[in-house]
């Protein structure tokens, strides 16, 4: 068989320059992809075979929304290894991107990257249908496209309408995680969690004893952008709480 062009010959993972995609897309346009009618259609045998064969009663407990090309999924993944993350991301060619990229890391570390996975999907409409009441424990909101013009507001991902549906498939003490580049989206998403009555806020000890939140700049090739060019990001973390 000849070499794939679109994979490094060396460590057999797929070359980022073949999947390139638009920045970002409309989540409001209609995409045609399969979607799981409820959660109990997630086929989990497809996405995680192995751990599915240790363990058929595991569900996805972390959420990656808008994952990019996967820096945060394989970060997080090792120290992780028993619980099950899923990337949901719009871009086609950029899923399968990080499908490759995770059936290459699995091909040359046996045993690992088993719990991670990724499907395409609008999870502005779909999130419903992936995960049921409470099964999260934590979703991420890593530098979302900022949407800028008033108008198009209602495109970002996080909105009040769209906390409502977060807190359902939230778990009561999961945890919500935002951070952008741009100071007004910040503000934006800062304001929509605190005014939301079931999220609160993460105290600035719970912040610092937290290892995920180092990853939230460092892990995706737009945190390591802004980091690179010395930009400042602007960070929302908040916990579900229970409603009286």
């Amino acid at each position: 068989m000849g070499e794939n062009p679109t994979h490094n010959k060396k460590t057999g993972l797929p070359r980022k320059r073949f999947y390139r995609a638009r920045a970002h897309s409309n989540p409001l346009s209609d995409s045609h992809f399969p979607i799981p009618i409820s959660p109990a259609e997630v086929d989990y045998s497809l996405h995680y075979p192995e751990m599915v064969k240790a363990d058929g009663s595991k569900k996805i407990q972390f959420a990656d929304v808008g994952c990019g090309f996967g820096g945060l999924l394989i970060s997080l993944a090792p120290l992780f290894p028993d619980t099950l993350m899923v990337g949901m991301e719009l871009r086609d060619k950029v899923t399968e991107y990080v499908k490759e990229r995770i059936l290459g890391l699995r091909t040359t570390n046996p045993g690992q990257y088993q719990n991670i996975s990724v499907v395409r999907t609008n999870s502005m409409k779909y999130i419903p249908n992936y995960f049921g009441k409470g099964q999260l424990q934590k979703m991420f909101f890593l530098f979302p496209d900022p949407h800028f013009k008033e108008k198009n507001h209602r495109r970002r991902v996080i909105s009040p309408f769209l906390l409502d549906e977060y807190a359902y498939v939230l778990a009561v003490g999961g945890i919500i995680y935002t951070i952008t580049d741009v100071e007004e989206l910040g503000e934006w998403m800062k304001s929509c969690l605190e005014e939301h009555p079931m999220f609160e806020a993460l105290t600035t000890v719970e912040l610092e004893a937290d290892q995920v939140v180092k990853f939230l700049s460092s892990a995706t090739e737009e945190g390591q952008k802004v980091a690179r060019n010395d930009g400042q990001t602007f960070r929302a973390v908040y916990r579900r709480i229970a409603t009286c």
